[in-house]
């Protein structure tokens, strides 16, 4: 049981990390047809494992690749199209169309005739969008220049131009570096590698422990002595019995793996349009994890057609290898009732993350469910330790329907927060879970029961623990509503701020107006009743009035490891301290989705994209400044927005974030 708890406290962690990339190099050549025509060729060499897409998607996809040629002066026509290569074409699950892409490398080309007079280059612009397994980078805006061959080269002769690379960047860096030679902006960049295996660790753990709570759920777990037995009976000595055991092992995971390798190649890069903030994707988890979990109280049951399963079982007595892989597909396809919406809550939140993270996942998944199956027929005699089968099985499928259905409303408070709704604010949500976990515990102790549950005579002494540990943890939920901040689950409620009462219990609309009216011009009481700013220019000029440095806090409302920090690290005596007495604090929430006046949206010149909302700005700064985009993200300025130490990332470690602030505020004053 403390296994399932373990699983839903791992699938409500994990983080996004930043890393700024550029995995498209651009070159151009031109070949003449006639004395007046020409074709502009625009050839993009694309890093391995990166897609660039094509020109040609209907709206509401991803950004689609487009070239504007300069002719201001009327010096040339373009003659049709911007033509380009075969690429691949895929229907897009996410996006629900068909999407063009390319691997490697593309060609564009685009056929011109000149005017009388002879031009000797024809400027170009092209903006495009590229996806990897587990980013994708917003729109880019890249220079081309394309040499027209005069006439002493051959006719068909090529001339190959370096492109202007990171022309926006250096253009930024040059605003930004006016102010002084020595103090320069230091972009933090996570570490590809570090954070790639951290998040794939983390699914395979996840997984395995989805596994192991799936294994002993009715559906598998009596599978374990029935099928053990079948393969020692049926072979001729103990070592075939235990090597058939063996493959019929391996033969889970392959079934498992080849999951998630689909689910890998129908998602791919487009998967991360669905990251935590977007609105559409935690409503529709939110819904799938409601299914699974009604699923798994009792209310009905998730199972594939009846003439898939009696095709494969029909094959499993073949015998050999082959009838040994489809007893395995038979157990896949047989216990799906319960292990359905595990693999597809694991899949969705896997796909989310990208790469090959569904591969990981499914390679987790099935070594748990398979592990039982060679070990118990390398060691028989084990089998006389197992449990035997019963209610506690149910028991079992109904908890992790209660877990399923408390964690759906986390995803449902992300959509709330990001929207700004406060329909679900932090005493609603907070209420809703001390009613699942409170009937969690009356379920456990035998007070109520649901379809499919055996007779209860008696609660065996691991039930009854159980049912006091989810007790507990809802007694300590309570205090919540009246404000106490439970660290135990930092993050996953909605802020503080994000409540009926943001200033505690018991403050009277008097002392309320009465806090608002000392708060400097444009500011609010943010997380720990911080004086905070949510607008960077109003920030900086009070920062300048009271001579203190700006610490910007680029976050999100939907962001966990922002929540963590600002309730387990900022409600540190030392570090509140210096926030509210020696930086003037600025949060920037980038997923703010109120639009700017007409006259205040503009096209960034860091990713060629219009900047519509307020999110959108914040999230421009910091890709543009930092050259990065994860959240949390920390910077300590001066008044020349010039930072005075390297940025910060999510650090849950008190001594070290203070002592980064003291870095920051010391060389301030210097």
């Amino acid at each position: 049981m403390k296994n399932t708890f373990i699983l839903f406290l791992l699938l409500l962690s994990g983080s996004i990390f930043g890393q700024m990339y550029n995995p498209v190099k651009w070159s151009t050549s031109v070949e003449k047809v006639s004395d007046k025509e020409y074709i502009l060729k625009a050839k993009a060499v694309i890093q391995s494992g990166w897609h660039l897409y094509g020109q040609y998607i209907e709206e509401g996809g991803p950004s689609r690749t487009a070239f504007t040629f300069k002719n201001t002066t009327k010096k040339f026509e373009l003659i049709g199209k911007t033509t380009e290569e075969k690429g691949h074409e895929v229907v897009d699950k996410i996006f629900d169309m068909k999407i063009k892409y390319f691997e490697d490398k593309a060609l564009f080309t685009q056929k011109i005739k000149l005017a009388s007079e002879i031009i000797s280059s024809v400027d170009a612009e092209v903006e495009f969008m590229v996806c990897d397994d587990s980013n994708c980078l917003p729109p880019t805006t890249e220079e081309l220049s394309f040499k027209i061959p005069n006439e002493k080269k051959l006719a068909s002769a090529e001339e190959t131009v370096a492109v202007k690379e990171d022309s926006a960047s250096a253009k930024t860096e040059e605003k930004t570096i006016v102010q002084t030679e020595e103090k320069a902006i230091k972009p933090i960049v996570a570490s590809p590698k570090k954070t790639e295996s951290r998040g794939l660790l983390t699914i395979f753990i996840l997984a395995f422990l989805s596994g192991f709570a799936a294994l002993l759920t009715p559906c598998v777990f009596p599978m374990i002595p029935m099928t053990v037995s079948y393969f020692t009976k049926q072979s001729k000595t103990k070592a075939t019995g235990i090597r058939n055991a063996m493959i019929y092992g391996f033969s889970i995971v392959i079934i498992y793996v080849l999951l998630g390798s689909i689910v890998t190649a129908v998602f791919g890069a487009d998967s991360l349009n669905a990251l935590s903030t977007n609105v559409w994707f935690n409503l529709v988890f939110f819904i799938l994890l409601v299914v699974f979990a009604c699923s798994f109280l009792g209310a009905f049951e998730i199972v594939l057609p009846s003439s898939l399963a009696n095709k494969v079982d029909s094959q499993a007595d073949r015998g050999g290898l082959i009838g040994i892989f489809f007893m395995a597909l038979a157990l896949a396809i047989v216990s799906f009732s319960c292990t359905g919406p595990i693999v597809g809550t694991l899949l969705v939140e896997a796909a989310s993350k990208g790469g090959i993270a569904p591969i990981v996942g499914m390679l987790g998944f099935s070594i748990a469910i398979a592990l039982p199956f060679s070990l118990f027929a390398a060691f028989p005699g084990w089998l006389n330790a197992l449990p035997k089968s019963g209610g506690w099985l149910n028991t079992v499928k109904v908890v992790l329907g209660f877990l399923e259905l408390a964690l759906a409303f986390k995803f449902l408070s992300n959509a709330d927060l990001v929207l700004q709704l406060h329909w679900l604010e932090r005493e609603t949500f907070l209420a809703i879970w001390i009613a699942v976990f409170g009937m969690l515990a009356f379920y456990l102790f035998g007070k109520i029961t649901l379809p499919h549950d055996s007779p209860l005579n008696h609660i065996s002494v691991g039930r009854l623990s159980f049912g006091l540990i989810v007790l507990s943890f809802t007694i300590y939920l309570i205090p919540g509503l009246w404000g106490a901040p439970l660290r135990l689950i930092s993050g996953f409620p909605p802020p503080m701020q994000y409540s009926e009462s943001p200033n505690g219990l018991g403050v009277s609309s008097n002392s309320e107006l009465k806090i608002t009216g000392s708060l400097p011009e444009g500011a609010e009481h943010g997380p720990q009743n911080i004086i905070t700013f949510h607008d960077y220019d109003k920030g900086m000029e009070y920062a300048k009035k009271v001579g203190k440095p700006v610490l910007l806090d680029f976050t999100g409302y939907a962001c966990v490891n922002c929540r963590k920090m600002e309730e387990l690290v900022w409600s540190d005596p030392k570090v509140l301290e210096v926030l509210n007495n020696d930086v003037v604090l600025i949060s920037l929430y980038v997923d703010d989705k109120k639009e700017l006046p007409e006259s205040e949206q503009y096209i960034s010149e860091s990713t060629g994209k219009k900047i519509k909302t307020i999110g959108n700005k914040w999230s421009d700064l910091q890709i543009k400044t930092y050259k990065a985009n994860a959240q949390p993200f920390y910077v300590i300025a001066d008044h020349n927005s010039v930072n005075l130490t390297e940025p910060s990332a999510y650090n849950p470690n008190i001594k070290e974030y203070y002592g980064w602030l003291q870095s920051g505020i010391g060389k301030f004053k210097k």
